[in-house]
């Protein structure tokens, strides 16, 4: 009997034995799955309809989710995490209800492009500044509606030059710079080859990506481990699972590469459902696909 052939009859009869987190703890303790390689499931703070505010976690905790990734606003807008007391109050809430900041997310950006805008990078720069004092190692940088570089090669250069002047704070503060563009997979890289920083790096959407005709099983085995940052779980109009996204391919092809961390649900509410029956139907499917701790 060949290893595979055995490691799946371990995984069928545990499965069929066993549920829910108990079953994660009894394939660690088999061996069959390590401990970094489990997931953690989050949600955008705009998707929970909290842009930017506290009160997130709070909607967090009550889904059943792992963490929340958290707007980085302009300045005094929402709860500013530029104030040593809000980011205080982050922190004492996400202890005291056990849901994480899972990262950071400056989606104004969206507004003010980072590629024509000084504000823009000035506020990248803050961001930056932030993240270790909040235990932050992602910010996911969005080049979507009027910040969209995807058909111009003249915007993509000012993003590049502007990187090329904060991708050294980065790299000094030991975090992570997530573009999330129109744009495939080669053309992130390009980007990222320009810039020449290893603290920049892919932002991946998977219903964006989908949606622009991209072979997104393949781009993920492409892209590897060490170019993607963060993943985005989103289907537009519909629950994950239910839409076009074949998250279990998508599972495939992360194992492939030896890829775990934050799954960040997107979007993917449900036909005539709330925000909170979606959102609870959204986690418990990833559970049943990807290994969690709880």
């Amino acid at each position: 009997m060949s290893p595979e052939v055995s490691r799946r009859q371990v995984l069928g009869t545990i499965g069929m034995s066993l549920g829910g987190s108990a079953w994660v703890s009894a394939l660690l303790r088999a061996g069959i799955i390590a401990e970094n390689r489990l997931f953690k499931i989050g949600a955008c703070d705009w998707s929970l309809h909290n842009l930017g505010r506290l009160s997130a976690l709070d909607v967090a905790k009550e889904i059943g989710l792992d963490g929340v990734q958290v707007s980085f606003n302009r300045p005094g807008e929402g709860d500013d995490l530029r104030r040593v007391d809000v980011r205080e109050r982050y922190l004492q809430k996400c202890e005291a209800l056990g849901v994480e900041i899972a990262s950071l997310a400056i989606i104004v950006l969206n507004a003010v492009p980072l590629a024509t805008s000084d504000d823009a990078e000035r506020w990248l720069a803050e961001c930056i500044e932030i993240m270790p004092k909040l235990g932050q190692k992602v910010v996911l940088l969005p080049f979507f509606g009027p910040a969209d570089i995807a058909e111009s090669r003249e915007l993509q250069q000012q993003v590049i030059v502007r990187l090329k002047r904060v991708a050294p704070l980065a790299e000094k503060a030991g975090v992570i710079l997530g573009l999330e563009t129109w744009l495939s997979a080669e053309d992130h890289v390009r980007i990222i080859d320009a810039v020449g920083s290893a603290a920049v790096q892919v932002y991946y959407d998977v219903a964006n990506s989908l949606s622009r005709g991209y072979d997104i099983y393949r781009e993920i085995r492409w892209l590897g481990r060490e170019r993607i940052c963060e993943i985005h779980c989103k289907e537009n109009k519909t629950l994950l699972g239910k839409g076009e996204v074949d998250f279990a391919r998508v599972k495939e092809a992360l194992d492939e590469i030896g890829w775990s961390g934050w799954l960040i649900i997107e979007g993917a509410i449900g036909p005539g459902m709330t925000l909170k029956d979606s959102y609870v139907a959204n986690q418990k499917f990833l559970r049943s696909l990807f290994p969690t701790k709880s």
